[in-house]
C-alpha cells in the first residue's frame, strides 16, 4: 500500500463548492468497478484556517496508474491546483503503525 498527503492553502472559490467537487471526485473513485477498494481518498482542513490535507492510499502501481488515466482525477488534480493558486504539495509517505 502506497500512501500519499496533499497540501495546500485554499485561495479561490468558495469552501461549498470546493467541498462539493471532493464528494464528487471521492463518489467517482467508489463507483470505478476498477478502483473501488483499491484506492482510499479522505480530504481534512484545519478548523482555524484554509490548510487543507488529502491522505490518499493506492493498493498498487496498477491502481495508482488507473486512477491517472481517469477523466474524473485529470479534472479534479486541476481543479485542486486552481483553489490552492497553483501552490499543492504532494508527498509520498510511509505507514508507520494504525488502530484497526
Amino acid at each position: 500500500m502506497k500512501h500519499f498527503m496533499i497540501k495546500y492553502q485554499f485561495r479561490n472559490g468558495t469552501a461549498e463548492a470546493w467541498h462539493a467537487e471532493i464528494g464528487r471526485f471521492i463518489r467517482a473513485i467508489e463507483a470505478d468497478p476498477e478502483l473501488k477498494g483499491r484506492i482510499g481518498y479522505r480530504c481534512m482542513k484545519n478548523r482555524d484556517d484554509g490548510s487543507y490535507f488529502h491522505i490518499a492510499s493506492v493498493s498498487d502501481e496498477a491502481a495508482q496508474k488507473t486512477l491517472q488515466s481517469r477523466d474524473f482525477f485529470k479534472h479534479y488534480s486541476a481543479m485542486t491546483r486552481q483553489v490552492a493558486g497553483g501552490e499543492v504539495t504532494a508527498t509520498p509517505i510511509e505507514m508507520i503503525d494504525a488502530t484497526a
